[in-house]
């Protein structure tokens, strides 16, 4: 396992040639003195009382060492640890392939989402080929599998859809292949009404969160914002005095603005201070710089320790950045974000299969009760298409038809 780590690092190129030996070094030594096997992730206590030890006996920059090197190897266990090491011709150069699609979404700069759906895919998809050589694939493979995936495992239509993509990407930037006359076996899509809260249940939910979670929850719901958006916002987005929360990089890696609730101005105030806090000793330590897109690191060096490049809602804990393997601190995960919001509305009572997106649902439907023309709807929601905004004129509570039923008449 620990060849393993040794080879993940030097194919990553993020550490140094030379000190990858040091860092496989700390890790030996750690599993070594907690006597723990290499597949196992050691606990928190049991890393701390390594670096302890470890503080007595060697200089400052080699404890830090030692502690990144266990981040490391700890992400490469819950990532790569687990998966087969591939053995015949067939499996080394499937995982070329892989490898190649991931630099080709790396360069056409595709989210982190995106990278970890579309190679999930294509490993199913080479399990599922039986260890056919990637060499002699075809479009009617692509026509098995995801008629295999509509009739036998019956996922929904949108789900057909990643997988058809995710294969198609495969052939073109992976294989080097077109796919032509492609028909197979897929689900029909069909048309979902959205969850909606009233307002009296928005407040419920409201009641039973606090803290960071309950402005998040008021801000996804004032600004509209989907779960990522809300997440990845960073302080020089918000613009208090204008009233305006610009989103970055939204859905379809559009940019758009929206608008920001007065009543959540002071909160975000007294919020941003506590984040200051945080900032301000991450520099002290020389934590390394938040992530920045579009390799805007390199153009402007230093920007990434800037205050406006800060998290809104940052991560208490540092974590690895799994494409650079830069420990630094990241926004809050998503899940947090997502339990707090469900044990709020199981305690409400409220009996609607919500989630954090019911809010941005909740937020588009109270406009247009509230009379605003859908025109200024979809630019607030980000919408390519009105006729995806028209979908709330169907659960909306006010009759806009202006029509009656015939049962009143009678």
């Amino acid at each position: 396992m620990f060849e393993r780590f040794e080879q993940f690092l030097v194919s990553n190129g993020s550490i140094a040639s030379k000190q990858i030996p040091y860092y496989v070094k700390w890790v030996k030594d750690c599993y070594t003195i907690c006597d723990c096997l290499p597949e196992k992730i050691l606990s928190s206590d049991q890393k701390k009382q390594y670096l302890d030890g470890l503080e007595n006996t060697r200089d400052d920059w080699q404890v830090k060492q030692a502690e990144q090197a266990l981040r490391l190897y700890t992400f490469f266990i819950s990532r790569h640890g687990q998966r087969s090491v591939a053995t015949t011709d067939e499996g080394k150069l499937w995982e070329q392939i892989l490898e190649k699609m991931i630099k080709v979404m790396r360069l056409k700069h595709l989210s982190l989402n995106t990278e970890k759906t579309y190679t999930t895919w294509g490993r199913q998809f080479q399990h599922f080929v039986n260890g056919k050589s990637p060499n002699d694939l075809t479009t009617a493979d692509i026509r098995t599998f995801l008629s295999y995936l509509a009739v036998e495992r019956r996922i929904s239509a949108s789900t057909q859809n990643q997988a058809l993509n995710a294969v198609i990407f495969l052939f073109r930037h992976g294989l080097e292949k077109e796919v032509a006359n492609l028909d197979a076996v897929r689900a029909r899509k069909k048309r979902r009404l959205p969850v909606v809260f009233s307002v009296e249940e928005v407040n419920r939910v409201f009641d039973l969160l606090s803290g960071t979670m309950c402005l998040m929850a008021m801000l996804t719901y004032g600004c509209g914002l989907r779960l990522a958006e809300c997440l990845s916002l960073r302080i020089q987005d918000v613009d208090i005095q204008r009233g305006i929360v610009t989103v970055r990089s939204g859905k379809g890696d559009k940019d758009r603005t929206t608008i920001l609730p007065d009543r959540l101005k002071d909160d975000l105030t007294a919020h941003m201070s506590e984040v200051r806090e945080v900032y301000n000793k991450d520099r002290s330590q020389n934590v390394p710089g938040v992530y920045l897109p579009n390799t805007l690191d390199k153009k402007y060096p230093n920007a990434d320790k800037e205050w406006n490049w800060f998290w809104l809602f940052p991560s208490p804990s540092l974590a690895v950045d799994p494409q650079s393997l830069i420990i630094r601190r990241h926004f809050l995960h998503h899940s947090i974000f997502q339990k707090a919001f469900k044990l709020a509305v199981q305690r409400s009572g409220i009996t609607k299969r919500a989630t954090v997106h019911t809010l941005r649902h909740s937020f588009a439907t109270h406009l247009l009760e509230n009379g605003y023309d859908i025109r200024t709807i979809q630019q607030l929601l980000g919408h390519n298409d009105i006729k995806t905004t028209m979908i709330y004129t169907h659960v909306t509570s006010k009759n806009f038809l202006g029509v009656r039923s015939p049962l009143d008449q009678l």
